[in-house]
């Protein structure tokens, strides 16, 4: 367990992993070719890689050299980002779903010198662009067949494999001197946080940032060379990037790509993948679409459900303590049989565990899959931070917290309730931006994480919430927002909550219905209704609505209470910049684009 073998930069990592499992016929990849999953051995993504780099290198490509990415994942987006890697240039990974204006800006920001985009989408946005940014120099094109320009300016990814061969030929020696040249402390990647104020930041994290982080995650929770990963999350994304990438690769695991996010289901039961790397999202999605089968279920299979899942919550209870009696594991055995085991099979039916980051696990999400026996272990860090700083383990988990810091990390919480990070992982600092990285890592080395915590009696941490989101009301109260919009979302009917309550009297909420389930609640009460926009402001379905919110805050104190909500007709989207690539509901501009609706709670009131 843990990683294949000791290395001190990525190159190392990729040299020595692609060596040792070079003969195997087992692949490092998977993706799907016409409708089946077609895998790539490690001795084929090797001589791909080093033809690439040296590809990169007949174009001039030099240590150092800015190169972004803009692609979904697939394994030219590997491929790319390794060679860049073997060259000791910086990889730029930027989100396929930004626009042309926010690509431009990173562009431009980084000094781009090549962009290696996936399709004629992309080309589209970087052709848009190109006048404005004049570091750029060369488009490399992932897929062939697109109406791409014949001045030269863009090249075909198979060009570039054929430009490393007769590179290769006349520079025999060339690949190990740049590799030699590769030294942990230099920049690997340039990352640009996608923000939910501003424009982006790029965080520079050099070889032994991620080296660290990848070691340490290793050794936190493991993973073997029998493992496979299912990848959907972007690649782009740090917490993909390190653990569902450098992280399986370092441990010699094999990675399968999901044809899309919209596809995971179905590519969970082809690949049977052990592990996946995932957002709390998925988990809260495939809980609901459970919900409504069992609530359109008979009374008898509605009765065993709530029966096995009891079963599974006692039973772990018991476990924990060592107190399985027969009976309890003979009854724990027959809901696995009647119930569990279907479940687990929708997942592919190898699930070893899941891993959650990105954003923070609902307590009631984590304790349901407890029950069913499907693990979720979650994580927490940032992409400033390479990006885990602390994680749940297998032997060692409560929901509710993100675990224990990894080895190496340092954490303690500040005077005004500041999680405080030092370590290995810790970035290099903002590309261009002093005054930024000055305000984010004090002169003691701490980073500043500006999310709020503090560890429990058992020394896990626990996030209350990010230090700019906390709501003062009118009244002086404080309040954290997350753990009540995570509260709300355990109602069916509800997709996406935004509270507001800032400076105010009292607490109010954007609610994004989930629009299946009332409209299914709809036909099958005969409430007539002609649009999405009509049925959001039927009153049977605010009542509904305002009945779970009321079940669900019954516990909070007073100041904490939704007073008043309104039900909005379409989802936060990213493309309307109202969500980060990450699911992140951007606040600011939330508030402002409903402003109208915002006041109209608070009009009128004593």
């Amino acid at each position: 367990m843990g990683v294949a073998a000791q290395f001190s930069t990525i190159i190392e990592m990729f040299d020595t992993v692609t060596k040792k499992y070079y003969a195997e016929s087992r692949p490092i990849l998977m993706h799907k070719v016409d409708k089946k999953y077609r895998g790539i051995s490690y001795a084929e993504f090797r001589r791909k890689v080093e033809m690439f780099a040296l590809g990169l290198a007949s174009l001039g490509v030099k240590k150092n050299d800015a190169i972004a990415i803009i692609s979904e994942n697939r394994p030219e987006w590997v491929i790319a980002d390794m060679g860049i890697v073997l060259l000791g240039a910086v990889d730029v990974p930027i989100y396929p779903t930004l626009t042309a204006k926010q690509i431009e800006f990173i562009f431009n920001d980084a000094q781009i010198s090549i962009a290696v985009v996936s399709n004629q989408s992309q080309l589209n946005k970087v052709m848009k662009i190109k006048d404005q940014v004049k570091t750029l120099e060369t488009i490399i094109l992932m897929t062939e067949k697109t109406d791409a320009p014949t001045d030269g300016s863009v090249i075909g990814f198979s060009s570039i494999y054929e430009k490393g061969k007769e590179f290769e030929a006349q520079n025999r020696d060339f690949f190990e001197n740049a590799i030699s040249h590769v030294k942990p402390g230099d920049l690997l990647t340039i990352i640009y946080t996608s923000g939910t104020t501003g424009n982006p930041k790029g965080v520079m994290l050099s070889h032994s940032n991620l080296v660290s982080n990848i070691i340490a995650s290793a050794d936190a929770i493991p993973i073997t060379s029998e493992d496979v990963f299912l990848s959907f999350l972007p690649l782009c994304h740090s917490f993909e990037r390190m653990a569902g990438y450098y992280t399986a690769m370092a441990c010699g695991a094999t990675v399968a790509y999901a044809e899309s996010a919209e596809t995971v289901r179905d590519n969970l039961m082809e690949i049977h993948p052990t592990i996946v790397t995932t957002v709390p999202r998925l988990f809260e999605r495939i809980q609901s679409r459970l919900q409504k089968q069992i609530d359109g279920s008979s009374a008898a299979k509605q009765k065993i459900f709530y029966w096995a899942v009891n079963t599974g919550r006692r039973y772990v209870a018991a476990k924990k303590k060592g107190a399985v009696n027969p009976v309890l594991k003979a009854q724990f055995a027959l809901a696995e049989l009647l119930v569990f085991q279907k479940l687990k099979e929708r997942t592919g039916g190898k699930i070893r565990y899941f891993v959650s980051g990105g954003a923070a696990l609902p307590r009631q999400i984590g304790e349901f899959f407890e029950a069913v026996g499907i693990t979720i272990i979650e994580g927490y860090g940032l992409t400033e931070t390479s990006p885990v700083l602390c994680a749940n383990r297998l032997d060692d988990y409560e929901f509710g917290t993100v675990g224990k810091p990894i080895h190496g990390v340092s954490i303690k919480i500040g005077d005004d309730g500041e999680i405080l990070a030092k370590g290995p992982n810790i970035m290099l600092g903002y590309y261009n931006n002093k005054k930024s990285t000055e305000e984010v890592i004090d002169k003691e080395g701490w980073f500043h994480t500006g999310d709020i915590g503090a560890f429990d009696a058992h020394g896990m941490l626990v996030i209350t919430d990010r230090k700019k989101h906390l709501f003062v009301s009118s009244g002086g109260k404080n309040i954290a927002p997350q753990p009540i919009e995570n509260l709300f979302l355990q109602s069916k009917y509800i997709d996406q909550f935004v509270l507001i309550g800032d400076k105010r009297m009292f607490l109010s909420a954007l609610i994004v219905p989930d629009f299946d389930a009332i409209q299914e609640y709809a036909d099958r009460n005969k409430i007539q209704y002609t649009s999405v926009s009509e049925l959001v402001k039927n009153p049977v379905i605010v009542s509904i609505i305002e009945r779970d919110i009321q079940n669900l805050q019954k516990d909070l104190a007073n100041f904490e209470r939704v007073r008043k909500f309104v039900l909005l007709d379409r989802q936060f989207s990213l493309e309307e910049g109202e969500i980060t690539p990450t699911l992140k509901v951007k606040r600011k501009i939330i508030e402002e684009r409903y402003a109208h609706l915002i006041e109209g709670m608070y009009k009128n009131v004593a």
